[in-house]
């Protein structure tokens, strides 16, 4: 939709508009004059289905690229939320505990080793059980 773009004049009820402007920023469209655009083209390829093969491709791609764009924004901010408060929880564990960096490496490589082996489920009685020393006992 990067072509030259003229300018026209349209009447719309108030209703429709309406429909514009609460809708436009769902589509993931920038403007509304992108959002009216894009429903052109998909009413008109609704009228020419004939013409689905061409048409199809195009418009689930568009919503396609728009919700995981979307998804991938809302879990970008959620992961940066997270580790400001895990940054957080390190930096008060590090300033109450007295730790070795050696120990911290060891914890380190032994932490990598669990996630990869459990693919990530692990939970806070299992660290428990491993820090009292009942991890043979537990493990199965």
């Amino acid at each position: 939709m990067n072509e030259d773009k003229k300018r026209h004049t349209v009447w719309l009820t108030p209703d429709a508009w309406s429909q514009v402007e609460t809708s436009y920023t769902k589509d993931n469209c920038s403007t509304k004059n992108e959002y009216i655009e894009k429903a052109i083209r998909f009413y008109t390829g609704y009228l020419n289905t004939q013409n689905a093969t061409s048409y199809l491709p195009h418009v689930l791609a568009d919503v396609l690229e728009g919700k995981l764009g979307a998804l991938g924004t809302r879990i970008g901010k959620l992961l940066f939320k997270l580790v400001v408060e895990q940054d957080m929880i390190a930096n008060i564990t590090a300033a109450v505990n007295e730790v070795h960096l050696d120990d911290v490496e060891r914890l380190r490589a032994r932490c990598i080793k669990e996630i990869r082996q459990t693919n990530g489920v692990i939970d806070l009685e299992d660290a428990v059980r491993y820090q009292n020393g009942w991890d043979d006992q537990w493990s199965g």
